[in-house]
């Protein structure tokens, strides 16, 4: 197996300069000497101390992860502070986010059905076993053994052509990294927002790109801090049979996208 490239050198250095810092303000800031700062920007020293990687880590904002294996020279100014504001490990699903799940007399986890009138106490009792203990529960057969599911109700019809009231059954979404793009997601939303079903795109400015299946709503970013969950699409249960788009509901769309143009033309 090939040995791990490790940026620590160049990463410190970096970091140093984008902070206009000399050599001896930011040794004396770390609390070690200028030779020993010059070894570790050099590459001289192979295998920096705990101490140092603890302390370099903490006065930069910077996760010990990113300095030794992310070659932050290639990284835009804006991903750089991602990455010390904590937005990366958000989305990785590696700290802050906890998913709170209960268990059948058998150990196996239940799917957990969020009807209309819990979603307003699901954004503060998301992560409460008590709250999910409360919400209706069932099991299907033949679900993916790996993965935790939970149903959510669809409310207006931006998700046609799936038919409104219908039940989305998802997986919960660990790493929102790994997402394709136009992945089909129920997205939990800070605040008064309502919970929608959406096409998320991950874009590289820390925000989300949610699109509407239904070519009449516009589609819109939100910070990824502004959502709670995402719950990637698996299948949809309904009464009613998906109607294809008309001709109309297109040309309707494009009405109003040149209404759209005009108004940013007159502002």
């Amino acid at each position: 197996m090939a040995a791990q490239q490790l940026f620590w050198s160049g990463n410190i250095r970096h970091l140093r300069l984008r902070k206009k810092m000399s050599q001896e303000t930011l040794a004396e800031k770390l609390g070690i000497s200028r030779v020993k700062l010059n070894a570790h920007e050099s590459g001289r020293t192979v295998n920096p101390t705990v101490e140092d990687l603890v302390n370099t880590s903490e006065f930069f904002k910077m996760s010990i992860d990113c300095l030794l294996k992310i070659d932050l020279t290639t990284l835009t100014e804006q991903k750089i502070q991602d990455l010390e504001d904590g937005s990366e490990a958000y989305m990785s699903g590696s700290k802050i986010r906890v998913l709170a799940i209960t268990v059948d007399k058998e150990e196996a986890e239940n799917i957990e059905y969020v009807p209309v009138k819990a979603k307003a106490g699901y954004r503060s009792g998301y992560n409460d076993p008590e709250f999910l203990a409360g919400l209706p529960k069932f099991n299907l057969p033949n679900l993916p053994k790996n993965g935790t599911f939970r149903m959510f109700p669809t409310v207006g019809d931006s998700m046609l052509p799936v038919p409104e009231g219908s039940d989305i059954i998802t997986r919960y979404v660990q790493d929102w990294r790994l997402l394709k793009k136009e992945t089909p997601c129920i997205v939990i939303l800070k605040g008064d927002q309502d919970f929608v079903f959406k096409q998320v795109t991950i874009n590289d400015d820390g925000t989300m790109l949610l699109q509407s299946f239904n070519k009449q709503y516009f589609a819109y970013t939100v910070p990824v801090s502004d959502v709670i969950e995402l719950w990637e699409y698996y299948s949809f249960h309904s009464k009613q049979l998906p109607e294809p788009q008309t001709d109309m509901q297109q040309l309707l769309k494009m009405l109003q996208e040149v209404q759209h143009e005009i108004k940013d033309l007159k502002k």
